[in-house]
């Protein structure tokens, strides 16, 4: 669907047009136009699939056409880079508008941000802890807002944030529109939606999550001592030209990012005991590739729209079969294809198994040369039976 058929304002359909933008994903062909109407939404759509559009485009043009005096907008966010990563959007979304927007994460100057809101804010983009903070303080309120966007709504489960949601929502006026995106929808995320929207309507891109048919999967055996000898050999051919590689501690984020560089690879380290400031420049030089390479913990798996990743390479494998798929979806957004290779030792063949099992195929085995790479099955379900009555001689899986 071509946004031309969208029914926004000039100015907006203007600054899609200078974002190089003409078709519509399927989210926001879907998406769009209900929130137009003013009704509560949930969408489900997998990572990578311009989920943050489909909620900019049409907020921004109301509060373009509806001008308000306070804050007329939230979008809750679960990490500071996400949180980033909307400002940005929204910057370029309403460029040719007079809205403004106020940063409202923790690890930055708390003056700057209450310089900014004092200066007058339509939309506060935030993370539950710092925007419970300048709720304390009286320096925000929420009294004015007519939207209110839980983006991420998973990863908000994940990170333990529910708790600080619904003390926020308590504050926020009962007339309102509520939207609701995520990428996978559990019954968790179920409650979310039943607890603060009403009678939303639904759109639902994919039955469930998968990662991107563009990305090409490969697993790629390894022992533990030669992992880091293997990543290097695969970060040095030619087609690699850039890379996301995930871990999963902080301190083998650092260490990897540390051999990388010892041997000629331009890497940067990004994982959650570095300082916002950090954090925030990592990103930024690996998005003017300043960096080749980013080492990250799952802290970047999530939402981050980072262009033309060529590759994902899981240094570990994740333990839940989501955190890879979400962490793949880094490569191959935008229409681009991209690759997803896994180092895999025999003690991951479990996380293996698991992750086999929820995309329903095996996946290609690569092979290094110059490796000795041993030979990995999955594991695979079997049926254990237990002797006694009634539940006891049910049948359940254990993987083997």
């Amino acid at each position: 669907m071509s946004f031309s058929a969208f029914t926004l304002s000039p100015e907006i359909h203007r600054s899609i047009r200078d974002r190089g933008h003409h078709e519509a994903t399927p989210i926001q062909s879907g998406a769009i136009p209900l929130i137009q109407t003013g009704c509560d939404v949930v969408a489900t759509a997998e990572t990578g699939s311009g989920k943050t559009a489909a909620f900019l485009i049409p907020l921004i043009d109301r509060l373009h056409l509806e001008p308000s005096s306070g804050t007329a907008m939230l979008v809750i966010e679960p990490t500071r880079e996400l949180a980033a990563q909307v400002a940005r959007e929204f910057q370029l979304l309403a460029r040719h508008t007079r809205l403004r927007a106020a940063v409202i994460v923790g690890g930055e100057s708390m003056r700057r941000q209450l310089d900014e809101i004092k200066a007058g804010v339509q939309v506060l983009i935030a993370c539950p802890g710092r925007l419970l903070d300048h709720l304390e303080r009286g320096s925000i309120k929420l009294d004015r807002l007519r939207a209110v966007v839980i983006d991420e709504a998973d990863r908000l489960l994940d990170m333990g944030f529910m708790p600080q949601v619904r003390r926020i929502m308590k504050l926020v006026p009962r007339e309102r529109q509520t939207l609701m995106f995520s990428a996978t929808m559990g019954s968790a995320a179920e409650m979310i939606a039943r607890e603060f929207l009403h009678d939303p309507q639904r759109v639902n891109v994919g039955d469930k999550a998968t990662p991107p048919a563009a990305i090409v999967q490969s697993v790629c055996t390894a022992t533990h001592a030669d992992k880091e000898a293997i990543l290097e050999a695969i970060l040095h051919r030619p087609e690699v030209e850039s890379a996301i590689v995930f871990t999963r501690t902080k301190s083998r984020t650092d260490r990897v990012a540390r051999a990388l560089k010892r041997h000629g690879v331009k890497a940067i380290p990004i994982h959650g005991d570095l300082s916002q400031s950090q954090r925030t420049a990592a990103l930024a030089g690996f998005r003017r590739r300043t960096y080749r390479v980013m080492v990250a913990t799952d802290v970047a798996a999530r939402g981050l729209d980072i262009p033309g990743v060529s590759h994902i390479i899981n240094f570990d494998l994740p333990d839940e079969p989501e955190n890879y798929i979400h962490r793949i979806g880094r490569t191959a957004r935008a229409g681009l294809s991209g690759c997803a290779i896994s180092l895999v030792t025999p003690e991951e063949r479990l996380s293996l198994g698991r992750i086999e099992r929820t995309l329903g195929i095996k996946l290609e085995r690569e092979v290094v040369e110059g490796f000795d790479q041993p030979e990995i099955t999955a594991a695979k379900p079997v049926k254990l039976y237990s002797s006694g009555r009634g539940r006891r001689n049910r049948p359940r899986s254990k993987w083997a």
